[in-house]
This record gives structure tokens, sequence and C-alpha cells, in this order.
């Protein structure tokens, strides 16, 4: 089956395509059929994730797989949670995000640094589908105080897994994707595919 990924975020694409790897579909990003970004008008993880699986299967034709994720920190009240890829501004990019949640940690204590990575995975069978498939991962650890490591994107390297005792950009990417958030959810839509 022809499915296609509702992401413009090459790291995402990455990990998707490791991640759905040699499970029987063929899935293209949608890149390659000239899908522009979603409008993330929702409030939640869920609506954004729906918004851009129904644009990309509007403009395609095609079942489709979204994504909306983010990071959570508790002693932001949750921030910047779905917000996350656009903490520091429209365009501002990982490494301005990261040192805006760094500024707004500074001075917080280890213990009150805890955090999690969410996940909502939709997938649509087509653009006006009633019924979406919709999973989730939650991967939890907490904030950094520096960078730390060059794998992954994003926040990947203040994120610290204490499971591993490192950041996640200091994981190997195949066992990030068994533990992380993406590969939860992933795992959680896969199961419900079957």
């Amino acid at each position: 089956m022809q499915v296609v990924l509702a992401s413009s975020n090459a790291g995402k694409v990455r990990e998707f395509m490791q991640l759905l790897a040699g499970v029987g579909m063929d899935v293209r990003p949608q890149s390659e059929f000239n899908v522009p970004d979603a409008d993330e008008t929702g409030l939640t993880f869920v609506e954004n994730a729906i918004l851009k699986a129904r644009n990309a299967a509007e403009l395609t034709g095609l079942p489709a797989i979204a994504d909306d994720s983010g990071i959570e920190v508790d002693s932001l009240q949750g921030q910047p949670g779905i917000y996350s890829a656009r903490y520091a501004g429209i365009g501002a990019g990982a490494a301005a995000c990261n040192q805006k949640l760094l500024y707004e940690l500074k001075g917080v204590p280890e213990a009150r640094r805890t955090a999690r990575f969410r996940c909502c995975i939709v997938m649509l069978l087509h653009a006006n589908d009633p019924s979406p498939i919709i999973a989730e991962g939650t991967w939890e650890g907490r904030i950094l105080e520096q960078l730390s490591g060059d794998q992954g994107f994003g926040y990947d390297p203040l994120f610290f897994v204490p499971t591993h005792n490192m950041a996640a950009a200091q994981m190997d990417p195949q066992e990030k994707n068994r533990i992380s958030h993406r590969g939860q959810a992933l795992q959680h839509l896969l199961e419900r595919l079957s």
C-alpha cells in the first residue's frame, strides 16, 4: 500500500523511513507530491496531526500518515508543547529553540527539569475518513543544562534519557527509534493496523 507521509521535516522523514522499513507500506514523503505543509491551527497534538494528514490525503488522493510531536517541560506547565517547532518564533530553527528553552530554565534545579517528548500519529485512509487511526507515545526524561551529542534533531541534545544515562542526541539512532515517543506511537499504530 502506498502511503504519503505528511511532513517536510527532514529529521522526521528519516526517522519514519527507518521505523517503517519492512512493514509492507510504500511510504513517500509529501515533498515528492509537492504538498505544502498544513497550517497547524489545532490546540492539541491530535488536532494538528489530523490537519496534516487530511491536507496530504486531500492533495494526493492517497492514505496519509502524520504526526505532531513536541516536548513538554513540567516546570513550564507543559510548554513548549504543540509550539515546540516554533518556540523561538516561526522559522527560527532548532538551535534557537534549544537556546530559548535553556534560557527559560536558567537556575531551575535538576530535580525540577523533568520533561517528556509526546507524539501523536494519525492515519487517514482518505481525506474524508471519519475514523482516523490515532496512536500516541511518550518518552520521559529531563532537560540538561547544556547541549550534548550530535545525533537526532530538534531538542534531542537537551533531552536526557535516564534509562541510558545520556542525551537523546548521543544515542544510537536504532536504539533511539526503538524507545522514543515516535517509535512507541508508531508501534501502537502498526498494532492497530494489524
